[in-house]
């Protein structure tokens, strides 16, 4: 039995004062001194269920109505919110002393109090990040991972246990029933509904242990395995709420990693992949089908575990049929475009490169495997259009030419030189189309209105948070 002692302890003084008892009279008819119903009442204390059940029949109420998690009115409402306000590290940093909701603090006091330190918390969480700031915050993180390989061992750990709870025995897929028994080992249960706000995956209803998703036609089984993964990700790791951009990246890079560490388990993964090695077969596209998950999260899954557990160096990109990259990994050299500050993410690719050549193949839903020569050496990739996306996107596994030799499609006779950054590729036009066309040609390109935008406020950036609680309030039974 899990009982919020500040509500209870609200309700217990409701139902006490209601009854015209003191705390003395109460206490006499359940055998509890008076100062320990007064901890009780004040939240200190949690009480046991054979008091409570003694208490509700002294009151004259049920058991249930007693441990109801609904505040009696609004005064207590309010003494609850300052008690847990003042818990918070925020509340902390303003150097307050501990202030008790006596009965000498008036209501409007009490509003007062908490809509200042609301609108506090609001600004503070609310400041909006520039795009130079997330790209920054980008940066960091990226290079933190190729730190590392990209390996977590401390995630794999918590991926193990989590996969313990649910029953999983390593044969195949992580099935439905093995999702919902992990998503019930951390206290959670899943609901598909139809009307879902548009900004939102999934929403976590903490009170009472339930998560929400969109129905199947909004969202597909693979992708609703990855969004529930992700979501109990967040609990299994113990984050709290993000305090600036930096931290919500850092955070939803984590949970993606548990979720792919859930779904792709290292036991049974490495061998697969060193059998494939062996083999001199590697492929995205047998992982992806052997543990029924996405390409792109197989792409992720596999620089997981390719350079720690296979010593293979590897890149990863995700990127738009402009060659606009979105998101990207590497630790093996390859010379993705940057800006002054190192960010890579809305740099656009060279067309010679596999991510864009794919879209001008012949068979561009077929994986695209090429090699290209670089002023940094010669690469090897492998790409896979999404054509479910709209619009389409590329996800791009690469590798080094020497490593090349372990992976399927290393024998393709798909070729190209990039002279990027510096020869006449994409950024400089052949001489003689220059001489021709220079002066002469005035495109219109489309407006990015994102290029100039701030990204959007909020601690979880882009959530309409009244949104959100309105959704939970009317889906609460």
């Amino acid at each position: 039995m899990i009982v919020d002692t500040l509500v209870f302890g609200q309700r217990l003084r409701f139902f006490r004062k209601r009854a015209n008892l003191t705390l003395d009279e109460l206490g006499s008819l359940v055998g509890k001194p008076a100062p320990y119903l007064s901890m009780v009442e004040n939240g200190k204390r949690e009480p046991k269920l054979s008091l409570i059940s003694e208490l509700a029949r002294n009151l004259n109420v049920s058991p249930a109505e007693m441990m109801s998690d609904e505040l009696p009115n609004r005064r207590a409402q309010l003494e609850v919110l300052l008690e847990r306000y003042q818990t918070e590290p925020m509340y902390g940093e303003l150097g307050l002393s501990h202030l008790k909701a006596t009965t000498r603090l008036p209501d409007g006091a009490l509003e007062h109090i908490i809509g200042l330190y609301e609108e506090v918390k609001r600004r503070s969480q609310s400041a909006v990040a520039t795009p130079e700031e997330a790209r920054t915050a980008n940066v960091a993180l990226r290079q933190a991972a190729a730190a590392k390989g990209n390996y977590y061992p401390d995630i794999e750990r918590l991926a193990v246990s989590a996969l313990e709870a649910s029953g999983y025995t390593g044969a195949g897929a992580l099935s439905q029933r093995e999702l919902f028994k992990l998503a019930q080992h951390f206290g959670f249960s899943i609901h598909q509904v139809r009307e879902f706000p548009s900004a939102v995956r999934s929403i976590a209803d903490q009170t009472n242990g339930r998560i929400f998703i969109p129905q199947r036609n909004e969202l597909r089984t693979r992708a609703a395995r990855s969004v529930i993964l992700r979501t109990l990700g967040h609990f299994a790791l113990d984050h709290d709420d993000p305090t600036s951009y930096s931290d919500f990246l850092r955070q939803r890079t984590e949970a993606a990693y548990f979720a792919s560490a859930v779904l792709i388990p290292e036991e049974a993964a490495v061998p697969f992949l060193r059998s494939a090695k062996k083999d001199r077969d590697l492929s995205v596209e047998d992982l992806k089908e052997r543990f029924y998950v996405s390409y792109e999260m197989a792409g992720h899954r596999l620089t997981n575990l390719i350079t720690e557990r296979l010593d293979l160096r590897i890149h990863l990109v995700r990127s738009d049929g402009d060659g606009i990259i979105w998101k990207a990994y590497s630790n093996n050299g390859v010379p993705f475009p940057a800006d002054a500050d190192g960010a890579i993410e809305g740099q656009r690719l060279c067309r010679q490169w596999g991510t864009r050549m794919a879209f001008r193949s012949p068979d561009k839903f077929a994986i695209h495997y090429q090699y290209t020569d670089t002023d940094q050496g010669t690469f090897w990739c492998g790409t896979h259009i999404e054509a479910d996306r709209e619009p389409s996107h590329a996800i791009t596994v690469g590798t080094t030419f020497d490593d090349a030799q372990y992976f399927r499609g290393r024998n393709t006779d798909h070729h190209s030189v990039s002279k990027c950054p510096d020869g006449e590729c994409c950024r400089r036009p052949p001489a003689a189309l220059s001489a021709r066309w220079e002066g002469a040609v005035w495109p219109s390109p489309k407006a990015r209105t994102h290029v100039l935008a701030a990204l959007p406020p909020g601690r979880f950036p882009g959530v309409d948070m009244a949104e959100i609680y309105e959704f939970v309030d009317q889906a609460t039974p």
